[in-house]
């Protein structure tokens, strides 16, 4: 489980095609990284990810043929920051939202603004996914845990405080990027027993 609060960027070092499935080396850039070990989990950009391979620099992670296609991992650009957020433990604070690493769907980042100091950014997200999306609730782009405030049939914005825009990859996103989103845990299951309620 993971928090949505970015503890480092990094880049996108390499990404080797092996069959279908992908090597993918992670540069981990401002990510605290001295006590890593094999089989932990990273999220990076928001998807769950196992370390396979480490050095001082940097760790390998394996993404299977359904993460490539569902995500963003296997289109970014090599050198491309990424958000990185190592899996949290048990005496954290929850700072942000409980998000699983396990992405839903692609946004679309459609329109930025500036709103005094902050940014405010829209994306448009398929229905699927947007009905788990409700104002003023929480929602992971790109791995970095956001409050919605504002969402209609296409598409939610969110408001990015200057220090959110500093220290995650949001400083490179453009008008026209894709997003890997995550919508809340508690919206899918409370989902699941109405519907088990109804099936009773």
């Amino acid at each position: 489980m993971f928090t949505g609060l970015i503890a480092g960027v990094g880049r996108l070092a390499a990404r080797e095609m092996r069959g279908g499935d992908a090597r993918i080396l992670v540069e981990a850039g401002t990510l605290p990284f001295d006590d890593v070990q094999l089989g932990e989990s990273i999220a990076v950009n928001g998807c769950c990810l196992t370390v396979v391979a480490f050095d001082a620099t940097g760790f390998a992670v394996d993404a299977s043929n359904e993460t490539l296609a569902l995500t963003t991992l296997g289109r970014l650009a090599i050198g491309a920051p990424v958000n990185l957020e190592r899996a949290m433990l048990p005496t954290d604070r929850l700072g942000g939202h409980l998000v699983s690493g396990h992405v839903d769907g692609l946004g679309i980042a459609v329109k930025r603004w500036d709103d005094a100091r902050a940014e405010r950014w829209r994306f448009e997200a398929p229905m699927a996914l947007l009905r788990y999306v409700a104002h003023k609730g929480s929602v992971c782009v790109d791995g970095v845990s956001l409050t919605v405030n504002a969402v209609d049939d296409t598409g939610f914005e969110v408001a990015l405080i200057p220090h959110t825009v500093a220290h995650t990859a949001f400083h490179a996103l453009r008008e026209g990027d894709a997003v890997n989103l995550e919508v809340d845990l508690l919206a899918r299951y409370v989902e699941r027993l109405l519907a088990s309620k109804d099936k009773a």
